[in-house]
């Protein structure tokens, strides 16, 4: 039986594993902001039912112009999408024909999205408990490819590339012929510092995707965006459909971009929370990721064990069985409210005083 692709689904995993779902299950599975969505956009949500009665801007505004101003670069150079993974499958079209290299443990819909659009993809496993990014074996791989997909910080891992890495990677691949198309998702946690945004002017052969949907908890209205050249987004712009973007997203992806209050709070929370939850699993033996963001993924003694026994106590991990290099060996929580958390630590620390103790 097949584990379900990707987190936050938990309903459908105890159906797949023909399991009860518990009362009060825990889903660790996905990595939303577990500090939820900010008030603002709870307080002007009533009012948003006006957006209903009209069409939305073509080019996803006032949400565009925003994200615009966020990066201080021009409109013409921001493409929104109905979530991060719409602009994937629009950038995979790119390169129908084309090859692709991707560095695993990553995102499975990157290699979804290419093979749909008839590229060849290129797989280099690193190892999830080395922090290092094997750079060296990355730039001779992409002597040979057309594009690098770079997932900073990473997903499932957490692990974020140092800046100068990925300048390096970007220099080489205009030396190469070798695009770049980062995936920012998570980099709202690790640190606008570290974001290639501010380099693009000088590398039009990058692209970077960014969500909405962790940092502010909202997957369920889907949106995020693109920020390349712009002959490249405009390319882009033509393959997607019109209205891709709701008129609801796009005035709370605006809303959201001001909240740096919230971003702040929310970050703080994180690190603290991973910083425990870290050394809780290392005081159990068990090796962890150097995460950045708002998850840690960890080797526990029998991850496929574990895993099982874990859903019977209504606790919801994620699996790492389609995440090459990890291929099930692995496991990762996502970072959730201070009581929950105890929880986990709480089921974990008897599951392995038990397994310990047969």
């Amino acid at each position: 039986m097949s584990l379900p692709e990707h987190g936050a689904n938990p309903h459908l995993l105890y159906r797949r594993l023909g399991m009860d779902a518990p009362d009060g299950l825990l889903d660790f599975s996905e990595n939303v902001n577990p500090l939820g969505i900010p008030d603002a956009v709870r307080e002007i949500w009533p009012r948003l039912i006006g957006e209903l009665l009209h069409y939305p801007h073509p080019d996803g505004e006032p949400f565009r112009s925003a994200a615009a101003a966020y990066h201080g670069v021009p409109p013409e150079q921001v493409l929104a999408g109905n979530g991060a993974a719409e602009l994937f499958s629009l950038i995979a079209g790119r390169y129908r024909g084309k090859r692709a290299l991707l560095i695993h443990p990553t995102f499975s819909e990157y290699k979804a999205t290419l093979l749909a659009n008839g590229a060849r993809c290129t797989d280099l496993a690193a190892d999830p408990a080395d922090p290092e990014f094997p750079a060296g074996r990355v730039m001779r791989e992409m002597e040979r490819a057309d594009v690098l997909y770079l997932c900073n910080p990473n997903n499932p891992t957490g692990v974020r590339i140092p800046k100068e890495t990925v300048l390096r990677l970007a220099e080489h691949g205009r030396e190469t012929g070798c695009e770049l198309v980062i995936d920012e998702a998570f980099m709202d946690f690790a640190g606008e510092a570290h974001s290639f945004i501010p380099r693009l002017a000088d590398h039009p052969h990058v692209a970077v995707v960014r969500s909405m949907t962790k940092m502010y908890g909202i997957p369920g209205i889907r949106l995020g965006y693109m920020i390349a050249s712009e002959e490249r987004i405009a390319g882009h712009r033509k393959a997607a459909p019109h209205w891709n973007v709701n008129g609801i997203a796009a005035r709370i992806g605006e809303m959201c971009l001001n909240e740096e209050a919230f971003r702040t709070r929310t970050v703080r929370f994180c690190r603290e929370t991973r910083e425990d939850f870290t050394r809780f699993l290392s005081g159990l033996g068990w090796p962890a990721t150097a995460s950045a963001t708002n998850y840690v993924s960890f080797r526990p003694d029998d991850a496929g064990e574990l895993y099982r026994a874990m859903l019977g106590r209504g606790i919801v991990l994620r699996h790492s069985e389609n995440f090459l290099g990890m291929d099930g060996a692995w496991l990762r929580a996502g970072m959730k409210e201070s009581w929950k958390m105890d929880r986990l630590k709480e089921e974990l620390g008897i599951w392995h005083g038990e397994r310990s103790s047969s």
